[in-house]
């Protein structure tokens, strides 16, 4: 006998703010009183701290690259025809070392640099999805 299996998944209240504002084109994240960091992802909880964060903030859709890779190859093992650079970008407005995994796009690989300046490619407003994908990508500005 088949049976249907159903499930559904909770981001919990920091992701999930963090995802409606990237559906209204803005990054959020949270800022530690204590410790003085703004957290991008934001946290519900510092984890140098073990407290509640205190406050909710919007930061910039900038940023610089952190560590970046270059791959040509696919998900799939197969062989990419243009490599794909993937990076974590840490925010600007942001806590050093703050930010997050995305795809810089529009740069050669040989362009590409540890403090390369990038800035966020939004989809359209009618696109977004709450999603970290509602950011296209990041290119050099």
């Amino acid at each position: 006998a088949e049976f249907p299996l159903r499930y559904s998944w909770d981001s919990g209240i920091a992701i999930s703010r963090f995802l409606q504002g990237l559906k209204e084109g803005r990054i959020l994240g949270t800022k530690c009183f204590r410790c003085k960091r703004t957290l991008v992802p934001p946290r519900a909880f510092c984890e140098r701290c073990f407290r509640q964060a205190d406050e909710w903030v919007q930061v910039k859709d900038t940023g610089k690259v952190n560590t970046y890779s270059v791959s040509y190859v696919n998900s799939d093992a197969s062989r990419r025809s243009e490599p794909l650079i993937v990076a974590v970008i840490e925010i600007d407005g942001a806590s050093p070392g703050m930010g997050f995994l995305h795809v810089i796009r529009k740069i050669e690989p040989s362009e590409v640099h540890v403090g390369t300046k990038v800035h966020a490619v939004w989809k359209g407003a009618s696109e977004r999805v709450g999603s970290i994908l509602d950011i296209s990508h990041f290119e050099v500005y």
